[in-house]
């Protein structure tokens, strides 16, 4: 275990500056040695500031035989140091490409820089034959076969989602861009493409539809990222300080069917400045995302446990966005379980996989419903301070404030004003942007509560009712009646029934009723 501090590799996505320059490094090369025995083409997405650079990087040095760099780590005795391999590498990383010339034309950079690099002029105008030629020959050139490497391989795409036409025609271009890889297959050896977003295999990719997917894969689950061994080995001499399970809730939990990891950036921000903080989330949440959310009427509470199909979390295209494809893809939903019921047909379970994730989102998602992101704030620091007093009246007047001062041009301009589960979604995103402890459909032997609320050793158990939908129906009367509050008696602590009823027709609440069991 080390002892000593090192550099920390904020933002570095060089693997030489970081073996050279004595930054902490977290050996990826079990997961490298393993994929790289492989011939064929490969895969991968994962969320921004992952660390898929590096790890492309790191490819590229290991193909490259610069045995120095390596030393000391997992493949070092297991490569074939002897044998160098061609790589070709392009990254659209760079900067914000606006449409389809800017494309051409940073792709024309790069191959001019590789052709320069290895004396190989030009032999054609165009990027798709140019391309080609460059992979057959280099292979020529040093008699192995070509590695090739695609970093952000779908940003031009993603920088114009907004934009449908940009983003087709940027979405065509790279798709015959990607072709030409598979056309190339006598010369090439290996080729990884790595990126956030997984489109469509047929919009994309049907040029190159021999594609291994490793993105779902407990294989190379770590691929990225930092894992719990990771933190408490290369990080020892960083903890010292700080709350390691605050650590582990504010920023373990993603997971794509193996070992769960932290995001780097989040930790290594963390290890610098010694504050929690939503160092990630802050980093570029896009608004499309959030925008989205409310168009489709999305009921936030299920963005904690949302259960769907491989199918749709691949269902991501400029003409068909996905919320389940568009939330886990991005990084701000990853895989809890994966079960298989019928032979052959799976059923994923997605969550939160963190604190950071799920206050941060919701307290974005708070600025749509309210469309005053100043007074979403007021009203989150008013929340805490209630329960910090446990002013439940209080708690009745803040919403009911809260939902009053909306005006009602927001309702007629807000499609998700017009679904029954708006104002659940907006009490529940409240509580969630403040990061406390809920449960969502908390299951009892009578029934499921809507809503359970920990928080400084006091239960609180909320029921939420539409009175135009359920007349008849008393939301704390529920509670009462089917003994939700059984479950946590054996804890001994304050247990609280609050029943509220939210009406269509007042857009607010007018039933609010509190008992304590």
């Amino acid at each position: 275990m080390p002892n000593t501090r090192r550099k920390l590799p904020i933002g570095i996505q060089t693997f030489a500056k970081i073996r050279e320059d004595d930054y902490y490094y977290v050996d990826k090369t079990r997961m490298a040695w393993r994929l790289a025995q492989e011939s064929g083409y490969f895969f991968l997405s994962r969320p921004r500031r992952f660390g898929k650079s590096l790890l492309l990087d790191t490819l590229k040095e290991l193909f490259e035989g610069n045995e120095p760099l390596f030393r000391g780590l997992y493949i070092h005795d297991r490569w074939d140091w002897k044998t160098i391999y061609p790589v070709i590498r392009l990254s659209f990383g760079g900067g914000v490409l606006k449409s389809p010339q800017n494309l051409n034309e940073a792709l024309h950079r790069q191959l001019d820089e590789q052709e320069h690099r290895h004396a190989l002029p030009a032999r054609y105008p165009d990027l798709r034959s140019r391309f080609h030629d460059l992979i057959t020959r280099r292979c020529e050139q040093t008699g192995q076969r070509v590695v090739v490497l695609v970093d952000e391989y779908d940003k031009p795409i993603l920088d114009n989602i907004t934009d449908r036409e940009t983003a087709l025609a940027m979405r065509e271009a790279l798709k015959d861009l990607y072709s030409v890889i598979k056309e190339a297959d006598a010369s090439t050896r290996f080729a990884l493409l790595a990126g956030v977003s997984k489109f469509n295999k047929v919009s994309l990719f049907s040029g190159l539809n021999n594609l291994n997917d490793i993105t779902v894969d407990a294989n190379y689950s770590a691929i990225c990222g930092y894992t719990e061994t990771d933190v408490d080995t290369v990080f020892a001499p960083e903890l010292e300080g700080l709350d390691r399970e605050e650590i582990r809730r504010w920023y373990n939990g993603y997971n794509w069917l193996g070992e769960a990891v932290y995001n780097p950036f989040d930790l290594l921000l963390l290890f610098d400045k010694r504050q929690f903080h939503p160092w990630w989330f802050e980093t570029g949440t896009p608004g499309f995302l959030v925008k989205l959310l409310a168009e489709r009427g999305f009921f936030t509470p299920n963005l904690a446990r949302l259960r769907t199909g491989m199918e749709l979390l691949s269902s991501f295209d400029v003409e068909q966005i996905a919320i389940e494809a568009l939330l886990f893809q991005t990084g701000y939903l990853t895989l809890h379980q994966a079960e298989e019921p019928l032979l052959g047909h799976w059923i994923y379970t997605l969550g939160y996989p963190n604190h950071e994730v799920e206050s941060s989102l919701n307290a974005s998602l708070l600025t749509v419903y309210t469309d005053d992101p100043s007074q979403s704030f007021a009203h989150r620091l008013r929340l805490l301070d209630l329960l910090l007093a446990h002013d439940l009246a209080g708690l009745k007047d803040l919403f009911q404030a809260f939902f009053a001062s909306i005006p009602h041009q927001w309702y007629d301009n807000n499609p998700i004003a017009r679904y029954e589960g708006y104002y659940a979604s907006v009490f529940y995103s409240y509580f969630a942007a403040l990061g406390l402890d809920i449960l969502l459909e908390d299951a009892t032997h009578q029934g499921r509560i809507d809503m359970t609320v920990k928080f400084r050793g006091r239960i609180y158990l909320f029921e939420f009712k539409v009175v135009e939908l359920f007349p008849d129906g008393r939301a704390l009367q529920q509670i009462k009646d089917r003994g939700y509050a059984e479950k946590y008696r054996a804890l001994g602590q304050p247990i609280h029934l609050i029943g509220i009823e939210f009406s269509r027709a007042e857009r607010n609440i007018v039933g609010f009723e509190v008992e304590t069991a």
